[in-house]
């Protein structure tokens, strides 16, 4: 092992938006497509089309950043030259709230949804989780260029899954379910929003790989160009026939995935149903965890983590150090959930509003740091940030989280200045 080495430039673009799209296409498009389409009807799909739309600005100043700044800190690094150090340091703390907490969310989501497809027993839903996070820290263990290409092959299978079970269903589909309620507004297109957010959460994590692609300024480009046209194409089509075949609400609410596979497939499509929840959480997983075991890495090497975080594997040049705490960490949240039967919706509100805070310093870092671009950057950067600082406010007590982790960061920031003036004047 050594913290010397550096990491290995050999990602391509096509890797790139595999992770990206993996990142972003989480285990919530197996269940809000149809949770929106109960809360608004058919105005869910302008939720869908408008936070669709969203992604386009918020991705390409995300893109724009890793080009001009390839390095694995990503936004902690883009936070750190607009505003300095502490802001820096600040930031490192807030993503720790994130991936350690939301990954094994979001396994538990997919294992759970994999055992209520297949009528499991309640015991094999943190066994199968922890089956996928073992594969994926595995996967990366040996490589980010072996990991992407097994992120290439699942993405496109998933892609098959998803565009097999829209074309079969669309058939189904009736005007009748497009009508507008009495029920349906303004509003209602505004809550469906605020939740399928979340559904857009993990660009960022890419900015994290900035280091090893082979052609960051190129590569980076083209990455968020296309991954937020994949996923909102997938998106809006999810949507549209899930309305249009009302296959929502009724006894098969724990899994309405099920639901709309069954309008085209029949019986037979609980299988697809079942190894597209699995897929898709496979791959959710992970591409977060190459982002943040970059990130992890390249904080613990300027100091800011502790050293041992920092340890890249001596042939692979993989951040093994980074890697096995997380494999720690999920053994433990795995133990936890286990142990109380904590619920997930309660807890994937937490590291959900810690993501959010993270764009509006994304952005805000953007504004500074890409202040030569013309009206259009700008407002591509403004666009995004005004957006997810009205949405903050709507993410109830779970906004203490994110406060809670930032003075955290600063008062070690601080302790640690401290540390190093006692040591320049005392030499």
């Amino acid at each position: 092992m050594t913290t010397q080495a550096q990491l290995k430039r050999s990602l391509t673009w096509v890797q790139g938006t595999a992770i990206a799209v993996g990142s972003v296409l989480g285990s919530g498009v197996l269940i809000l497509p149809a949770i929106t389409a109960e809360q608004a009807g058919s105005a869910s799909i302008v939720s869908w089309l408008l936070m669709s739309l969203l992604a386009f600005p918020l991705a390409s100043t995300l893109g724009r950043l890793g080009s001009k700044y390839p390095h694995a800190g990503g936004i902690v690094e883009y936070a750190r030259l607009a505003f300095g150090e502490t802001a820096g340091r600040i930031t490192a703390w807030l993503f720790l709230g994130t991936i350690p907490v939301g990954v094994p969310i979001v396994a538990l989501v997919g294992a759970s949804y994999v055992a209520a497809t297949f009528s499991l027993a309640a015991w094999t839903v943190p066994a199968i989780a922890a089956l996928m996070l073992t594969v994926s820290l595995v996967l990366h263990w040996q490589g980010v260029n072996v990991a992407a290409w097994v992120q290439v092959l699942i993405l496109v299978l998933i892609a098959a899954l998803m565009v097999i079970a829209i074309a079969a269903a669309a058939p189904h589909m009736t005007l009748a379910h497009f009508e507008p309620t009495t029920s349906e507004s303004w509003f209602s297109i505004g809550t469906s929003a605020v939740e399928i957010f979340w559904c857009f959460v993990g660009w960022e994590m890419v900015g994290h790989l900035a280091e090893e692609f082979r052609d960051p300024i190129r590569d980076l480009r083209r990455v968020f160009f296309l991954a937020p046209f994949i996923v909102g194409v997938l998106y809006i089509a999810l949507s549209i026939v899930t309305v249009g075949t009302h296959a929502y609400g009724g006894a098969d609410s724990t899994a309405p995935l099920s639901q709309l596979v069954g309008v085209g497939l029949g019986s037979g499509g609980a299988t697809v149903t079942g190894g597209v929840a699995l897929l898709i959480t496979l791959v959710a997983i992970h591409g977060n965890l190459a982002g943040f075991s970059r990130m992890v890495y390249s904080q613990a090497r300027t100091g800011v983590f502790p050293a041992f975080l920092g340890r890249l594997h001596q042939r692979r040049q993989t951040p093994v150090g980074a890697l096995l705490a997380l494999g720690a960490d999920f053994a433990v949240v795995l133990s936890i959930y286990t142990a109380f039967h904590v619920h997930l919706a309660a807890l994937i509100a937490w590291p959900s509003v810690v993501f959010l805070t993270l764009y509006v310093v994304a952005m805000l870092s953007a504004w500074r740091l890409l202040r030569n671009e013309g009206w259009r950057g700008r407002i591509s950067i403004l666009v995004p940030l005004v957006v997810c600082v009205a949405l903050y406010p709507l993410s109830g007590w779970a906004t203490v989280y994110p406060v809670a982790l930032g003075v955290t960061g600063w008062w070690i920031a601080r302790r640690e200045k401290r540390r190093v003036i006692a040591r320049d004047q005392s030499t």
